[in-house]
């Protein structure tokens, strides 16, 4: 029978692992339907995106297995050897590279969203290089934490500041790319057609939407891990291992919100286009000319948009255009 200290041991560095397991698992499922609907709704995506969102798959599938095994390895094989449970986070290969193989995941989704950023600023690199070079440095440190892991215990007190320094530098990372990506489209929003001020509403409510259950494991992630030792306490082990789930939920949300975004916009900007038409009628009858300049600013508005990595011009129906050109989320023309 366990003695209270192995069940209290087994409890906090082993049950982290298992519940982060299982939510990996759960949260696996609902990337599967996100890259479903992604798969049945955007089959005119450029290739590019399309394979980033391939891989994308293919990897977080391949991380869902690998915590699968991890756990049963652990519970099952291990299961009355509580001694080398634990000591599998640093003898075995499989266990003691998880953090890496939870950075490159991350790393992954968070070169899609520098990208974007890049796109939304109006291709400012000033912009965009100084937070990849802070995500850059978060993953150099899990590099060299992960290499203190297969060191030894001697090896903890170096360990323990370059695991620090990662997730401080990924939560800062994306506290900074939110921030300026909500920046840039609330200064675009203020210089586009009023139709088009619905649309980049929209676009900042989603960006603080599918970024804030990131940042907010990230931030529990790092909050534990520096409240309580490796040795003694795992938590950080559960909040860790799905952080790269959801950032690729994140990715996924992104992109299958365009449609439903283009669509709300349409209607809206429909509806304010038909209502300033009528208020017209006491007035003026309705040339040929111009109900077609309407025709036209509404098929701007809603077909000329592009991908993430494009850009597009919002014309008026005199052919001009309606202010400076934006990035924005949307589909290929």
């Amino acid at each position: 029978m366990m003695s209270p200290e192995d069940l209290e041991r087994a409890t906090w560095l082993l049950g982290p692992w298992l519940i982060g397991g299982f939510l990996d698992v759960l949260f696996q499922g609902i990337l599967y339907c996100q890259f479903m609907r992604y798969a049945a709704r955007y089959q005119h995506d450029r290739l590019g995106l399309k394979i980033a969102v391939f891989v994308l798959a293919i990897f977080t599938t391949l991380k869902s297995i690998h915590i699968f095994a991890l756990v049963w390895v652990q519970s099952i094989d291990y299961f009355t050897d509580l001694d080398g449970a634990i000591a599998l986070s640093y003898t075995a290969w499989w266990q003691s590279g998880s953090p890496l193989i939870i950075a490159t995941l991350d790393l992954y989704v968070q070169v899609f969203f520098v990208r974007r950023l890049y796109y939304i600023s109006g291709r400012k690199w000033w912009v965009a290089v100084p937070i990849g070079v802070v995500l850059a440095f978060a993953y150099a440190a899990m590099c060299l934490a992960t290499y203190y892991i297969t060191v030894g215990a001697e090896a903890t007190p170096l360990m323990a500041p370059w695991f620090a320094a990662h997730f401080g530098s990924v939560v800062g990372g994306d506290i900074c790319m939110t921030v300026a990506m909500t920046y840039f489209l609330v200064k675009t929003r203020k210089e586009v057609l009023p139709q088009t001020v619905g649309l980049f509403t929209a676009l900042i409510q989603l960006t603080w939407l599918s970024a804030a259950p990131a940042t907010i494991c990230a931030v529990l992630n790092l909050t534990l891990s520096q409240i309580w030792p490796g040795t003694e306490r795992l938590l950080s082990v559960t909040f860790g291992t799905i952080l790269p789930k959801l950032y690729a939920m994140s990715m996924m949300w992104t992109l299958n919100a365009r449609m439903d975004i283009r669509t709300a916009n349409t209607k809206r900007s429909t509806g304010q286009l038909v209502l300033s038409d009528s208020r017209n009628l006491g007035t003026m009858q309705p040339t040929h000319a111009s109900a077609q300049g309407i025709q036209v600013q509404m098929l701007t508005e809603t077909t000329r948009q592009t991908d993430a990595y494009e850009m597009y011009h919002t014309h008026t129906a005199e052919g001009g255009f309606a202010g400076k050109s934006v990035y924005m989320i949307g589909e290929k023309a």
